[in-house]
């Protein structure tokens, strides 16, 4: 059972943090699809993301906290301008999400009140930038993004239950899969622990206060909780998904998960896809604004003073453009397989921190989670490149 302390404070904010900066429209539309792609087969490609995520997020949530330092500053001390590439990577990687993220917003909104998917983007706009603008905004974020994911796992849940899945299926193919996809765990991975995501909640905690290795249990417990919160959702997701494509039922490609939520639940269901949506865009724009500038943030001291400031003009900016452009639909598509790109460099530069015990306060890193680290590097390398060349 989670004890009540970790849900209050900011251990649980972070891991909500970081699982729903994960659960975005892209997330949903992804799961969906690779569902109906895979059939049961979809949950070995979970399990094996599971075991790829902790690899990653232990290290990187581990070496942030007691370096006391944010990534970006990490990288540059261990490799001299690393951290400015990888900042760079971070932010406008943020920003193409966050631009997708309020296409999701909008959509959304739509589905529950009938609005144009512009005027649900620019509502989804104004409340996020109220969460910045209050004086406790790293507690009314922390609040937020964990009522609405409570608020998605307890609906989706609802949706799989009604869809009536082949629960026989779902545990033998977790374990022993029809077929396996490399592009398809690459882009769960990515989607999940890629790009800004994997930095969110250790960002957050840094913020907090919780850092050093005398918090290093709570930094642990608190990253393993958002790959769990993360994790679960997509499972159930899963779970709801398989069940609509069992039946026979296409998902097509226009909104896959559309077409699971109404057809497990009927018009009922179809509002509740737009909550789920409108939920899983809000709570991804706030995580994927607040970290990709908190990339910025050391560049210089008018950033650090103006850092909320900055995290609504990155909002607004993001809206703005989504606005001009349209609905980037590809780009929601193509969001996981690009962070997992930039997984496998930002992991690397991470753990090569780990031979300089002076920058992380001679604190020893397990060799058993170093050697996890590396092979995911590895893993996730190779992927990458092969995912380039299909």
């Amino acid at each position: 059972m989670i004890k009540k302390s970790f849900l209050s404070g900011p251990l649980a904010g972070a891991a909500f943090l970081m699982a729903t900066s994960a659960i975005g429209p892209g997330f949903i539309t992804q799961t969906t699809t690779f569902t109906e792609r895979l059939k049961g087969s979809f949950g070995f490609v979970i399990l094996i993301s599971i075991l790829l995520d902790l690899g990653a997020q232990l290290n990187v949530w581990r070496l942030i906290g007691v370096s006391k330092l944010y990534a970006q500053d990490l990288a540059n001390r261990v490799f001299p301008g690393a951290g400015y590439l990888l900042s760079a990577m971070i932010f406008l990687g943020g920003l193409a999400f966050n631009i997708g993220n309020m296409a999701g917003a909008g959509l959304g909104l739509q589905v529950l009140t009938g609005c144009s998917v512009q005027t649900g983007a620019v509502i989804s706009c104004v409340l996020a930038t109220i969460i910045f603008s209050v004086k406790e905004a790293g507690k009314a974020m922390d609040l937020f993004t964990k009522i609405l994911g409570f608020v998605m796992i307890g609906l989706t849940l609802y949706v799989a239950f009604a869809s009536h899945p082949p629960m026989g299926e779902v545990v033998t193919k977790f374990f022993i899969p029809d077929k396996i996809d490399e592009l398809v765990i690459l882009t769960i991975v990515g989607g999940t622990v890629g790009g800004y995501i994997s930095f969110a909640g250790a960002h957050r905690l840094l913020e907090a206060g919780v850092s050093g290795k005398e918090n290093i249990k709570k930094i642990s417990t608190s990253s393993a909780s958002a790959i769990l919160i993360a994790s679960v959702m997509r499972t159930i997701l899963y779970v709801a998904a398989l069940g609509i494509v069992w039946q026979g039922i296409s998902l097509g490609s226009q909104n896959p998960a559309a077409v699971v939520f109404e057809s497990a639940a009927g018009s009922v269901g179809y509002k509740i896809f737009g909550l789920v949506l409108w939920s899983a865009a809000i709570t991804s724009v706030v995580g994927s604004a607040f970290t990709s500038v908190s990339f910025i943030r050391s560049i210089h001291p008018l950033v650090e003073n103006n850092i909320h400031r900055i995290i609504i003009a990155f909002i607004i900016f993001s809206t703005v453009v989504f606005l001009i452009v349209g609905e980037p639909v590809k780009l929601l598509l193509a969001a996981g397989a690009v962070n997992g790109l930039i997984l496998p460099f930002s992991l690397a530069i991470m753990l090569s921190s780990v031979s300089k015990k002076k920058l992380l306060n001679d604190y020893h890193h397990p060799r058993w989670l170093t050697v996890l680290g590396w092979v995911v590097v590895a893993v996730m390398g190779y992927m990458a490149v092969r995912g380039l060349t299909v």
